[in-house]
């Protein structure tokens, strides 16, 4: 500051000084040249350390965002609900007594509590852990994976366990559903929900419009697969969607999907192959799995605020062909072959703010088997009867935290055992918790 003392004393020289000698006034224009070639210096330094920074990110330092640098986001899912049946819950639907059976519980449950934590790992690595906690005690890892944030053209790689990306609402956590419970071909031909313990890898084209292929190998544990010792993968998963916006008020979104597995000594109890089997037997299949689905999502809001009202239209549709050996009741052994298929259709709309209705439909097909010779009178091959359901449902949500549920089901799922049931349910949110799919 001192060596522009000079420059300083002529700015506040008196006025009744005499003018300045010539000397004094190169003098003067020196220093100002000085001030100006400093200050030039100081800008250039400043502009390389900022292209330093840009080309070469500070390394062993955690991005921030919803994820803090050094803390996780961390949130906790409470649920629960009281179920009004009159029927056996683990009773499976007519035809499907071989499938997974999630069913409901009666009267007063806890329901399933979600533990999430998830946090950006590095610039290159995010982490994602689910846990859920069972209401009859013990800790589950729903989901544990690490996905890339890094890749480039448009790739994304998660590694771990997660629930797959087929179909659309396979990969939503069921604090998301729009309904207490999942759709009927979801309940019979993946158990509620397939999750696989392997890779997955996601393209975004870079089209105008949204396309995304991806494709996944795995352990096979996920129902209808059996989790098996062996090298390799046991599982495959291939999917695509694509979608685009109308205006501003319609979008929409489709889907394919794939899935194929291998089931190795699948036990079924208590399955009323024939009419004198009323108290059910015990069978065994091996054989190959294979599922084709198609989904499609309407979205619309009137000048598009979701946040007032909005309509959301979704249908799925899945076929599963089965082919394989069936062990009738540990006694015959012979081939047998299945195909089977399920869908559904439901809309909510959100008439206020804060509150929606909701109407779904399901119905399955348990196909025709061709059954062996061996095994021919043991099994039937043809129920004769189509599994259907009808929900209504009824939600309120005081804030993006909590929602409460009254749900009214018709279902004609179990041949000549019709049921109507009642369900309430709520759903708290805790903590920091990340944005949910389209």
């Amino acid at each position: 500051m001192f060596k522009y003392a000079p420059f300083i004393m002529a700015l506040f020289a008196p006025l009744s000084a005499h003018a300045a000698s010539d000397e004094d006034l190169r003098n003067l224009g020196e220093q100002i040249k000085q001030l100006q070639d400093h200050q030039q210096q100081r800008i250039l330094q400043l502009e390389q350390q900022l292209q330093q920074n840009v080309a070469a990110p500070p390394q062993n330092v955690r991005p921030t965002g919803s994820a803090a640098a050094f803390n996780p986001a961390i949130s906790l899912i409470l649920g629960g609900t009281y179920g009004n049946l009159k029927q056996d819950p683990a009773m499976p639907a007519t035809g499907f007594a071989m499938s997974a059976n999630p069913g409901h519980e009666q009267g007063f449950n806890l329901g399933e509590s979600e533990l999430v934590i998830e946090a950006n790992i590095d610039p290159q690595f995010r982490g994602v852990g689910v846990f859920a906690v069972d209401p009859a005690g013990g800790i589950s890892a729903e989901e544990a994976n690490v996905q890339t944030s890094a890749l480039g053209e448009g790739l994304t790689l998660k590694m771990g366990r997660f629930f797959s990306g087929l179909g659309y609402l396979n990969s939503n956590h069921s604090h998301t559903w729009d309904f207490v419970d999942q759709p009927l071909v979801y309940a019979a031909l993946w158990d509620n929900q397939l999750s696989e313990d392997g890779v997955q890898i996601k393209w975004l084209t870079p089209a105008a419009m949204f396309i995304e292929i991806g494709g996944e190998i795995g352990r096979g544990r996920g129902f209808p697969g059996t989790d098996r010792v062996k090298n390799g993968s046991g599982a495959g998963v291939l999917f695509a969607h694509m979608g685009d916006d109308i205006g501003i008020e319609h979008n929409w979104l489709a889907g394919v999907s794939l899935h194929q597995t291998k089931r190795v000594n699948a036990i079924s109890d208590a399955v009323p192959d024939m009419l004198n089997t009323a108290g059910g037997v015990s069978n065994s299949f091996t054989g190959d799995s294979r599922t084709t689905g198609l989904d499609f999502i309407w979205k619309y809001a009137p000048n598009g605020n979701t946040r007032e009202t909005h309509f959301k239209f979704l249908g799925e549709y899945f076929r599963r062909k089965e082919n394989g050996l069936l062990t009738y009741n540990n006694t015959a052994t012979d081939s047998y072959t299945v195909t089977q298929s399920g869908w559904y259709v439901q809309s909510t709309y959100q008439f206020v703010r804060r509150w929606r209705a909701g109407l779904r439909y399901d119905r399955l097909d348990s196909g025709t088997a061709q059954v062996g010779a061996l095994n021919i009178t043991n099994v039937a091959s043809d129920y004769h009867y189509s599994p259907t359901r009808k929900t209504l449902m009824l939600d309120y949500s005081p804030s993006e935290f909590s929602r409460l549920r009254l749900q009214l089901v018709q279902d004609n799922s179990r041949q000549g055992l019709p049921d109507r049931q009642l369900f309430v349910q709520y759903i708290m949110s805790i903590g920091a918790h990340g944005a949910h799919q389209y």
